[in-house]
């Protein structure tokens, strides 16, 4: 594999445009949302989304989101019940995925890992907006990043995270700034009758859960849960050096992810406030600052497991399976 990668280009209407056509003509797009860039491909051509699972050495048994405009492309899409219809009208455009039984027999089985479910969401970052009303098709986009590695909060991430088109990754980068959540979406499972958390992410629990009631989690009465939804594998998120969970200071060589007001001067902060939307934001851009030499681990101090502290603490787990455990 070469060093080149994708030309990064400021998202304007002009380059949103070129990017569209490249989607229809069967390319790859990096692009914006709200939560982390995604690595785009028409959702229908079999082909494309071919090229996203090698370009991100992705097993294709992880399911990947379907990005669509509206509540109506969606429906379109896939299947929305009373639960979905709520939680849309609530919700989207957002950071919240709705997995549904499949209605559009034009997209690729691929994308679901052959279910006969899809993971569907309505982005509303302003670049993903403008490139899915002037695509015109349902955009599939996991983050793009290599499989397990961080999720890229910015244009630059993706660069240095993705080989170039030469080499499989996608043929432009669109710049629309960093995201502002900086956490994947949150994924319910509406196919079920009791609707499921498969994963935490920008919108919280409580507030789904004031819209629609209480939320299950992946059981075996529900089976094949964790393979609807993307983010679900045990090690995921994940950067080079290992990471220390819940830690109160550091060890030898290992750098401090702090948080609030009481962390040492020294760390680099989450959030000094302590604020929950601040601290995802930053989440995984401080995490890859933190990623190399000088250091050999990151140390995590605590976050509050509440609100979006939940989509954090939920993608820190992941990052550090396997790693040492906390003190």
């Amino acid at each position: 594999m070469t060093n080149d990668h994708a030309p990064i280009v400021t998202a304007d209407s002009a380059s949103i445009a070129a990017a569209a056509k490249c989607l229809k003509a069967g390319g790859l797009i990096a692009f914006p949302t709200e939560t982390v860039y995604g690595l785009g491909a028409d959702a229908t051509n079999a082909d494309a989304i071919a090229r996203v699972f090698a370009a991100k050495q992705r097993p294709t048994f992880n399911p990947l989101i379907v990005h669509v405009k509206d509540t109506a492309a969606a429906n379109a899409a896939g299947h929305l019940n009373d639960t979905a219809r709520t939680l849309a009208d609530a919700f989207w455009p957002g950071p919240l995925t709705l997995v549904m039984p499949r209605k559009d027999e034009r997209v690729s089985l691929l994308v679901s890992a052959g279910l006969d479910t899809l993971a569907i969401r309505v982005p509303a970052h302003p670049v993903a907006q403008a490139l899915l009303n002037d695509a015109a098709i349902p955009v599939a986009a996991p983050s793009a990043n290599m499989a397990g590695c961080i999720s890229p909060t910015a244009a630059g991430h993706v660069a240095v995270g993705l080989p170039g088109a030469k080499d499989g990754g996608p043929e432009m980068i669109l710049d629309g700034g960093p995201c502002d959540v900086g956490v994947e979406s949150t994924v319910v499972d509406v196919s079920t009758d009791t609707p499921v958390l498969l994963r935490p992410g920008g919108v919280t629990v409580e507030d789904i859960e004031a819209a629609v009631g209480p939320l299950a989690l992946p059981t075996a009465a529900n089976a094949n849960a964790a393979n609807k939804s993307p983010g679900m594998m045990d090690r995921h998120y994940a950067p080079g050096l290992p990471i220390r969970l819940d830690a109160s200071g550091t060890r030898p060589g290992e750098a401090l992810l702090g948080f609030g007001p009481d962390a040492p001067a020294d760390a680099m902060n989450l959030s000094p406030s302590a604020d929950l939307g601040e601290a995802a934001a930053n989440l995984f851009s401080m995490i890859r600052t933190l990623d190399g030499p000088p250091f050999k681990a990151i140390a995590v101090m605590a976050v509050p497991d509440r609100g979006l502290g939940r989509a954090i603490n939920d993608r820190l787990r992941r990052a550090a399976h396997s790693s040492e455990g906390a003190s």
